[in-house]
């Protein structure tokens, strides 16, 4: 088979006979997103698709940290737009995330240092995720005035809706332990031995036969994928909230570095 590597603006796509390895490549950004990165993802993955000889695809990230959710300048420029033009953002989102968790191939994530925010959905999008035992996790919309409205379906769907009633609204951090409790991650290794766990689990996805491991990632979302009404709902939330007056202080007050009015009431 033949290898190849494909590198976009802040991520690279490297193919290794049936192996795919995505790797987010903003390490001075702690691999936070934007709307480039997004669309470099979704490019990726559709040529992941495209391509039948790639039967597993590895989401990594470069640095310390696996992902700081949405990068700073950004939010700044979202906060500043209409809610068509943030509505038209937050659907680019939604299609990574259902592009990802709808892949054909089995998909793993490997996750070390902060998973912040969306890093959370993309986690919950795959097939598998292991991380290292010093990992931290954090849904921490709210705290800006927001929702982790995009990625709702899918952390949900990870970790049920009573786990998140809590995370969601309390913008928590919580450990590599717990995330494997609460069934976000389903193992947990020492830094240094991520990579041996990771090889283990492609070697076992690589002894399944290629079309049954698909047939098998089909009849599960079959029984329980999000609809294309909740990929709407959940993009115009966010835009909703993105220039609500609520939204735009807590934006405010967190690129200002004081507190949000609320948190004084």
């Amino acid at each position: 088979m033949m290898n190849h590597s494909d590198t976009k603006n802040g991520c690279t796509l490297n193919v290794e006979g049936p192996v795919a390895r995505l790797t987010l490549d903003r390490p001075d950004k702690h691999n936070a997103f934007d709307d480039a990165l997004i669309e470099h993802l979704i490019s990726h993955l559709s040529a992941i698709e495209a391509n039948p000889s790639v039967r597993v695809l590895i989401l990594e990230a470069k640095g310390k940290h696996f992902c700081a959710g949405a990068d700073l300048g950004w939010m700044k420029r979202m906060a500043s737009l209409n809610y068509d033009e943030n509505l038209s953002d937050a659907r680019k989102l939604a299609e990574l995330m259902a592009m990802l968790n709808s892949l054909s191939i089995p998909t793993i994530a490997r996750v070390q240092g902060a998973a912040y925010g969306g890093a959370i959905g993309l986690i919950a999008c795959c097939d598998i995720a292991l991380a290292s035992d010093t990992a931290k996790f954090c849904l921490s919309e709210v705290k800006l005035g927001l929702a982790p409205a995009t990625i709702a379906p899918y952390v949900v769907a990870a970790m049920g809706a009573r786990r998140c009633r809590r995370l969601f609204l309390t913008a928590e951090v919580f450990s590599a332990e717990q995330a494997l409790q609460y069934e976000l991650v389903h193992e947990t290794s020492a830094l240094e031995d991520l990579d041996e766990a990771l090889d283990r689990v492609v070697r076992s996805l690589l002894s399944g036969g290629p079309k049954a491991l698909r047939a098998a990632k089909q009849l599960v979302k079959k029984v329980t994928h999000p609809s294309q009404e909740d990929f709407e709902y959940t993009s115009k939330l966010i835009a909703e909230l993105r220039v609500s007056d609520e939204g735009q202080e807590g934006l405010g007050a967190f690129f200002d570095k004081r507190k949000a009015s609320w948190c004084d009431s």
